[in-house]
């Protein structure tokens, strides 16, 4: 089984093709090579996967790429988590916002809001 490789922050240009040349002029060695696109559009999303024979392979590719420049950019390079296995307060839409306690009371809609407020209620 391959190791996978986060490859982030990725100009939308990239391609896959792109990646295992980077990989190849570094003496470095990939299974595969995944860009992720926009199922639309087919644009890049920004982001890739690649997939190392090994560990030892993967940990080389992760320090030559991780923070390398690329068109003004920072690439980000860091190990996978496997599909479907990070925490459930971590999956997008899952964050937790504040603390959970009560919301705060809205301004009763009869509080004065300036003279703006005033005109606009009078003309309604």
């Amino acid at each position: 089984m391959g190791h996978n490789i986060f490859f982030g922050n990725l100009p939308t240009w990239v391609t896959a093709d792109d990646i295992r040349s980077w990989l190849e002029s570094s003496d470095l060695v990939c299974d595969a090579v995944r860009v992720i696109r926009d199922f639309e559009t087919q644009e890049s999303k920004g982001y890739a996967f690649v997939e190392a024979p090994n560990e030892e392979e993967m940990v080389a590719i992760i320090r030559r790429f991780n923070r390398a420049p690329i068109d003004g950019k920072l690439l980000r390079a860091k190990a996978a988590h496997p599909k479907g296995s990070r925490p459930q307060a971590q999956r997008r839409g899952m964050r937790r916002r504040g603390s959970g306690g009560p919301r705060p009371k809205r301004d009763s809609p009869n509080k004065q809001v300036g003279a703006f407020g005033e005109a606009l209620q009078k003309a309604l």
